[in-house]
């Protein structure tokens, strides 16, 4: 029987406390995968061939780290070549991790979406998930909402910044992002309840230059007409949560609320007639009814004309 190959995994941190505990965690053997498979852990630091990492197939460590300035947010990296999934790595070692702590990956092998879904995802993708800790589960399954808007909104900003053509990457109800009609990223995020807190693992995958299935941010920035530049994975990512850590702070602090106008600016629903279906209570029986969405509500529904909420497992949006 073959010996299992081993998974590398490289800790790097934005300052020095971060850099402590990629120490801390590799002397200790701290991290583990969910099939206990092997292991090979490097600090960043130690590496000789840092050039390697950030060239066009290999997450650029360097340019994010430079690009990110959050204060709680992504400070700790734990990047990989290749893995099964980011998600199954920080849900595993969630209490080892500081909040805000970060997985990315150039290729998953069983990368994780909703109804527990399994997919490959290839080179071009930026791939991550993250860890957040919350106190008050009635607004937990909202995060997925701040997570896709975020990322709308870095994209925004980096377009912006550079000076090239904006991408109206927009949000489908309620985790998926969609750019030209076609799907480019979908948001997970997962809960587990302990000693009084909600720990989330939030996660995202997005096609920054990989075409296939679908499209990508890069094959619409040159359909544009911007042949000179492309955005980085690396660069998105820091983006991102520098979006998100004042979108968070905003969401915890004041509610959705603060946060519901620009969400309704940049998802696709608002105005369309959409089929609820229902089920008689006294015979089995479904009947649908047709509505118009006028909004998301703070209770992870839909609010609509005709109807007081629409549930996520009783609508069809196409």
């Amino acid at each position: 029987m073959e010996p299992q190959s081993s998974t590398t995994l490289v800790l790097c941190g934005k300052t020095t406390a971060e850099n402590e505990v990629a120490l801390r965690l590799k002397t200790n053997n701290t991290l583990k995968l969910p099939d206990d498979s092997p292991l090979d852990v490097a600090l960043y630091s130690d590496i000789e061939n840092r050039e390697r990492i950030g060239d066009d197939d290999v997450f650029g460590i360097n340019s994010y780290m430079s690009f990110l300035s959050t204060s709680r947010f992504g400070k700790l990296l734990i990047y990989s070549p290749k893995l099964a999934s980011t998600h199954d790595v920080v849900s595993k070692n969630f209490d080892e991790l500081p909040v805000g702590a970060v997985c990315v990956a150039d290729v998953q092998s069983k990368g994780r979406g909703r109804s527990k879904n399994l997919w490959e995802s290839p080179k071009g993708c930026l791939l991550f998930s993250f860890t957040l800790q919350m106190e008050d589960g009635r607004v937990v399954p909202l995060v997925q909402y701040v997570v896709s808007l975020a990322m709308t909104e870095a994209i925004n900003d980096l377009c912006q910044e550079n000076g090239i053509p904006p991408l109206d990457v927009r949000i489908k109800w309620p985790n998926d992002l969609y750019l030209d009609g076609l799907k480019v990223g979908g948001i997970l995020c997962t809960s587990t309840y302990k000693s009084k807190k909600f720990n989330v693992s939030a996660g995202i995958g997005l096609n920054v230059s990989n075409e296939k299935p679908t499209t990508c941010l890069n094959t619409v920035l040159q359909r544009l007409g911007c042949v000179t530049y492309q955005l980085q994975r690396g660069d998105i990512m820091a983006a991102f949560f520098n979006k998100f850590e004042s979108f968070y702070d905003m969401f915890i602090n004041q509610g959705f609320q603060a946060l519901d106008e620009l969400y309704c600016k940049t998802w696709l629903h608002s105005g369309q007639r959409v089929t609820v279906q229902e089920k008689n209570e006294n015979e089995d029986q479904i009947s649908e009814n047709v509505v118009t969405i006028q909004g998301p509500h703070y209770i992870c529904c839909l609010t609509a004309k005709d109807a007081l909420y629409v549930k996520e497992d009783s609508i069809n949006v196409s």
